[in-house]
């Protein structure tokens, strides 16, 4: 937890707050969903600010354990790829994306069903207003978000190996994203009727793509480029950044006198060292930056100027 990126600790910290009120809340009589989850835009109790608070709910234990085991699992690689500032950006967007869509199609359903026609509706052998009837299309959830973050640890690093029980043998990444978007897709035209927002999630991916496509455009193709692993990724990175930083600075001439170095020692040097930085750099994908010694920091930041 000490060294994972900020954005990654923190998203999860605050998940896991909103959790644990709304089960202190519960025991006083208050429902923490009908008041931040996400309300159908047509149910009087729909509020703007539930585009936001719904991301930070969560139905069960198994709902909240799953999401915030992807977001560090995924999240903390993205944040190390693309930034904190990108990563925050992009978590909000594929969460308010899957919220949008979400509405979309319950306003379709609405419509499907003729409900724009009916003041009240029968439930069970009950009769209700249509407005209470509404104010039960409520969104839970950061799984928008979540399958945003598959998506883009698919896009990014599409011939990563991923280990996915119960399978005997790993998986490319690409492959798992396009298996988990198939499924939701099935599942939401299948109309299975188990309680998940199928369409929200498919919502978070579209949103994602958007995003990150415009990124790409942006950027000239690098972020989420094509690549064969996340440590090849992370040294263009590094050395590009190197490579611009180096660009501001004033050129320099060294001379020496005495004897020439003999090129095979002066290679074996430089491969040397190259590993070395390698070697860094995976530990900074593994463990983040803070965990480096002061010696490797060192090493890291000489690199840098060369």
């Amino acid at each position: 937890m000490m060294n994972m990126p900020p954005v990654t600790k923190n998203l999860i910290i605050i998940n896991v707050l909103f959790f644990l009120g709304k089960l202190v809340a519960t025991r006083y009589g208050v429902d923490m969903d009908d008041l931040l989850g996400l309300h159908f835009f047509l149910a009087p109790d729909f509020r703007l600010y539930q585009f936001v608070t719904y991301m930070f709910m969560h139905g069960g234990l198994t709902h909240i354990l799953f999401n915030m085991f992807a977001v560090w699992m995924f999240g903390r690689v993205m944040e190390s790829y693309w930034g904190a500032r990108r990563f925050l950006i992009y978590y909000f967007v594929c969460g308010l994306g899957a919220g949008v869509v979400q509405e979309g199609v319950q306003y379709i359903q609405y419509l499907w069903q003729g409900l724009n026609a009916y003041d009240s509706v029968n439930v069970g052998y009950a009769v209700i207003s249509m407005g209470d009837y509404l104010n039960r299309w409520t969104t839970i959830g950061a799984s928008g978000a979540v399958y945003g973050i598959l998506l883009a640890f698919g896009m990014s690093f599409p011939n990563e190996r991923l280990f996915i029980f119960p399978f005997p043998v790993p998986i490319k990444a690409k492959f798992f994203v396009i298996g988990y978007a198939v499924i939701e897709l099935l599942s939401a035209l299948g109309n299975s009727g188990d309680g998940v927002a199928h369409f929200a999630h498919l919502g978070g991916m579209v949103f994602g793509l958007l995003l990150i496509l415009a990124w790409r455009r942006r950027d000239g193709g690098y972020y989420g480029g094509s690549g064969s692993s996340y440590s090849e990724k992370f040294k263009r990175w590094f050395f590009d950044r190197r490579d611009r930083f180096s660009s501001y600075r004033k050129p320099k001439m060294k001379t020496s006198m005495g004897d020439r170095k003999d090129d095979y020692e002066y290679n074996a040097r430089k491969r040397a060292d190259e590993e070395e930085v390698d070697r860094i750099l995976e530990k900074v994908r593994k463990s983040g930056y803070a965990s480096l010694t002061e010696e490797e920091k060192r090493k890291l930041f000489d690199a840098s100027q060369r």
